[in-house]
């Protein structure tokens, strides 16, 4: 088994800024990253944050095993809750063979995700286990 880790910090602000451009939220967030986000009010941003710094986390812990860092995009990771508020990570749209070289199938990673946000930063780690 392989154990592999990334972390990401993001500065709230810089994220705010980030939805001046009307593309930036469809371009990087699910319809259902959105819906949660805003439903957050006050706080949405903080939210957006954490979950940007969860993708660009997701995206250092499997650069290792990525053929082509370009096959994998913003929405092909979707960061969710379950229904006691703990995140977890959704995979979609992913050409694996593509994608990732031959040691990994994504249907077996093991996936360990904390996000954390004040009202300036928000950051995450990932931690995958590799069957």
């Amino acid at each position: 088994m392989k154990i592999t880790v990334g972390t990401d910090i993001i500065e709230v602000e810089r994220i705010k800024k980030a939805f001046e451009n009307k593309a930036f939220a469809e371009t990087v967030f699910t319809q259902n990253e959105i819906e949660y986000c805003e439903s957050k009010k006050k706080a949405k941003f903080e939210h957006y944050a954490a979950r940007f710094a969860a993708k660009e986390a997701i995206f250092k812990a499997i650069s290792k095993y990525l053929t082509d860092k370009y096959a994998i995009s913003w929405k092909n990771v979707e960061i969710l809750n379950d229904k006691n508020g703990r995140p977890y990570v959704v995979f979609s749209g992913i050409d694996e063979k593509k994608c990732f070289d031959s040691e990994i199938n994504i249907e077996e990673l093991n996936i360990d995700i904390s996000l954390s946000h004040l009202k300036e930063y928000a950051i995450a780690n990932v931690n995958i286990a590799i069957n």
